[in-house]
Order: C-alpha cells, then structure tokens, then sequence
C-alpha cells in the first residue's frame, strides 16, 4: 500500500475518528457531488492504468475538457476574477491567504456586486489570521475586509484560520514577518457562482500584475461545490473577524458555534476537530458508474499532520512511464520524497528528461527584502545546489525563471507551482501526444513545510483531449520562455554561494519548529 511509505507522528484522535497519517478513507462525499468509475473515455493505456490507480486514492470529478480553462498572466487572472464576480448571482466564495491591503478597487468590485444583487448574494471569504493581521494596528487585510462587513452585515462572512502550531511562547516572541513560517491557511479557491478558479496566486497587486503563478477556471457545479466543502469545513474551524470601535477598526472572535475548539487554548483538540471535518472529504466514492466524459479531476487536500492526499498522488503519477515532466515550485525546497520521485523517475530503467523550473534569485518574492527574510534568496540557491548533487546522474534539468529584477521597473517575482505529466504514444499512435497529459494546480509548494505546517488545497487533472492537452503545452512553453539552464557550477560561484549566516539561519528556524 502507497500510505506505509509515509511516517510522521500526529496528535491522539478518538477511536471512532482515528486516521493513520496520510492514508486515505472510505467515507463518502455524496453521489450527488462526486462521481467514481472503474473505466473511463479515457482511451491511452498509460491514462487508464493512472486512474485506476488514482480512484483508489482521492475523490474523482469528472468534467468535460471544454470546462477547463487555462489562463495565462497575473492580469488575465485579475480580469477574470473582476467579470465573474461582476456577474455573480447567488453566491461568492475567496480562500486565500490575504487580501492586499490597498486592493480597493477589488473590494468595490464586491461591493458592487452586493448592492446590485441584494439579500440574494452571499459572500464568504477565508483569509490566514497571521497574515491577515501582520500589518496591525495599521491599514491591514483584516481591516479593509472589516469594512465590508459593517457595510453588508447580512451578506458578508470574513473568516480568518490561525495554525494550532504558534502558541505560547512562540507566539509572543517570534516576529510578525517570520511568524507564518509556523503555519498558515494556504489555499488559493475563487468561487463564483458554479465555477471555481484554483491557482497558487493570492489577493493582491502583485499577483494581479507581476507575480507569475498558474489558473486553472473550472466550469463546473460538481467541482465548485466540492471545494465549497472544503471551504466551508475550514471556515467552521476559524476565527470570526468583526468590524471594531472607535479604538479598534476590527476584532477576532471565537464563536461558541464553531465546529472546533480555539487554536489558542486547545490546539490537538482543533487538529481533531478540523480533521474530522475535512477527512471526509478524502475519500474515494465506491460508486462503479461509467463516464463518457475525456477529462477527470482528483481534489487533493493536506492538513498537517493528519490528512495528505497529494503526496501519495504525486508519487502515483510519477511512477507510471512518462516521455517527460516538468515540475515547478517559486520557493524550490521539495519535501524529500517529492526529490526522490523525480530524481528516480528521471534515473530508473526506463528514464524519462525531467525540468524543474524554479525562481532565480531576481525573481525570488524576497529579493533585497529587510530583516532575516533577505536570506531566503540565498537559502533557495543552497537548496537547488543540494538537489543537482542529489540528482548527479539522473535525466534532470534545472532552469532558473527571471523576468526583470525584482523591485526595478517591468521586474516580475515568479510563485508558479504544478507538475505536468506527459505519456507516450499508445501502440496504437505514431506520434507525441500534442501536450501533457495530467498536470496538478493548486496551492502546495510540494516543501515540508506545505506537509508539515500548511493547509494545501489543489487537483491533479488527467485529460486525453487534445485541446486541453494544448493549453498545458502552451502554459509550459509561456513558462519556459523566461528561463535560463543552470548548473552545479553556476550555483557555486562567490555571488550565488550561501554564506554562514545563511545557513545558521536555516538551521535556527529548523530548530525552533519552523520551516521554508
């Protein structure tokens, strides 16, 4: 069984509710939401062996390919979400880690929304509590969305979701810029009406302009609604946030309704609890109906330390024969079976070329920032160096994204994170498939951290349309475009070497519980 690989230790569960780590459970969602088979449309052997494979491990959606849509740039995202939320009628859903605090002009485009729809529109939104908060008493996420709740009290929910891992002594002394290296609430879900956009890419101006990540927009009620579910079982397990008094423009409440104790002053009861809302939707339906449709989606979820449903997913995907695969991640620093899987997927009997792209230190979000967070660009490099030694031998290359300088004119940071996959031919087939055929979106930095600490949200997408087999390619060429091959020696030079500091730094945040 896949789950025996994995092993970390996690808080006491109920008898009636206890799950070994990372395996996955057979309670069901709802037929009416998720829908399983045992065979597909899908006519590639690779592809039917895979979701053989995969519909023993996570829930199953299937879509038609022409609901998936790919888009490309921080403003085709930014301009999508302002038309949907612009035409929304009934119901409004943001998980996100922030919104930015001068995002104005998106708060008006909900706010429009509201007043043009009345009582009939419904807006919930779910931010991180650290992050959220982090500029207080100051202008912050958390005071620009108070507003919007004094204004619409009856339409407006804002949830905020603190880790159970940052109390006590950590919480009062670790400083507010480093303090998310604890735990966040990560997921990225933008659901409007019956369609949903996953991606990596938070609220903010960056992300709507120079900050490239992946969209994906599903037009789909069945997936909408699935991570609704998972929106709303995260949300019954946060904070309320409510517009404040004169002294205060805001304050964080813990209602007495809430599906799980405070984070504060209960932490492995809030693990339980959250555990026991979000676990349930794990599991595979046992449904055996069958499918004409050609595109599947598997909904993947992580709540350290007691749900990871990518893990065993990734790990699946890269163990079947590929011709290729490309794997990204801005912050470069793979949980180490992640590494493992691609270096013996690119190293086995029958190898396939692999890529990583990664963000150079140009591009890295982090780039000249002040304080201890202006080491990171240096501890990434010391990461990608740690990876090419471990994959000596191996079909790999490592490419560094850089669109400008960070912080200069027309300079963009890079936050992309996925893996597509792509099969080779059938016996049947004399060429290449036009594309990848399955790709995984969604919020993980594939890290330990993401595995250790965050709460992740993403799918993995398996097609055999060759339409949307195109839209990948061309979402990895627009990537690639902006890359340059970089090596061991490259990575050695006096400039891009990782000094003491640097290291003592990885080392201290390590040791304290943290991590990148």
């Amino acid at each position: 069984m896949l789950t025996r690989c994995f092993r970390l230790r996690h808080p006491r569960i109920p008898a009636n509710k206890r799950a070994t780590s990372w395996r996955i459970h057979k309670q069901k969602f709802g037929s009416s939401t998720v829908s399983s088979t045992t065979h597909s449309n899908i006519e590639s052997p690779s592809l039917i062996a895979l979701t053989t494979e995969l519909d023993k491990l996570a829930p199953r959606i299937d879509v038609r390919a022409d609901q998936v849509d790919v888009l490309e740039s921080p403003t085709q995202f930014y301009e999508c979400l302002k038309q949907k939320i612009g035409k929304a009628k009934k119901r409004i859903y943001l998980s996100t880690l922030y919104i930015g605090k001068t995002e104005i002009e998106f708060i008006n485009a909900l706010r429009d929304a509201l007043l043009r729809n009345g009582s009939s529109l419904q807006v919930s939104i779910l931010t991180d509590a650290l992050r959220g908060t982090r500029e207080d008493p100051e202008t912050s996420c958390a005071s620009l969305l108070a507003s919007l709740i004094a204004e619409f009290p009856n339409q407006v929910q804002v949830h905020m979701y603190h880790t159970p891992n940052l109390i006590g002594f950590r919480k009062k002394y670790i400083p507010r810029r480093i303090n998310e290296g604890w735990g966040l609430q990560h997921m990225k879900l933008y659901g409007i009406d019956n369609e949903v956009i996953l991606s990596g890419a938070n609220l903010s101006n960056d992300y709507f302009t120079n900050r490239q990540d992946r969209y994906h927009v599903f037009s789909s009620k069945r997936v909408t609604e699935y991570f609704l579910s998972v929106h709303n079982a995260v949300c019954s397990a946060s904070f309320h946030l409510k517009p404040g008094n004169q002294k205060k423009s805001h304050q964080l409440v813990w209602p007495s309704s809430n599906s799980a104790p405070n984070p504060l002053i209960d932490p492995s009861g809030h693990t339980r609890a959250i555990t026991s809302l979000l676990l349930p939707l794990t599991s595979p339906s046992r449904s055996s109906s069958f499918t004409t449709t050609n595109t599947t989606l598997y909904p993947l979820l992580s709540h350290p330390p007691t749900i990871n449903t990518e893990l065993p997913v990734l790990r699946t995907l890269l163990s079947i024969p590929l011709s290729s695969y490309i794997f990204t991640a801005g912050y470069f620093n793979p949980h180490p079976l992640v590494t493992s899987c691609l270096i013996t997927r690119s190293s086995s009997s029958t190898p396939c070329p692999g890529t990583i792209l990664t963000a150079s230190p140009f591009a890295n979000g982090f780039y000249n920032s002040a304080g201890v967070s202006g080491l990171l660009p240096a501890a990434y490099t010391h990461l990608s160096l740690r990876f090419l030694q471990a994959a000596q031998g191996a079909r790999i290359s490592l490419r560094e994204w850089k669109r400008g300088v960070v912080g200069q004119p027309d300079g963009w940071t890079y936050h992309a994170k996925g893996l597509w996959t792509t099969f080779p031919p059938s016996s049947t087939a004399s060429l290449q498939p036009p594309g990848p055929s399955a790709t995984v979106i969604g919020s993980s930095n594939y890290t330990t951290r993401s595995y250790s600490l965050d709460l992740e949200v993403g799918a993995l997408v398996v097609t055999s349309d060759q339409g949307l087999m195109h839209k990948w390619r061309r979402e990895e060429e627009e990537l690639l475009r902006y890359t340059t091959e970089v090596n061991e020696q490259d990575l050695k030079v006096k400039e891009r070497r990782a000094g003491w500091r640097v290291k003592a730094a990885m080392w201290i945040v390590k040791a304290v519980g943290g991590a990148l």
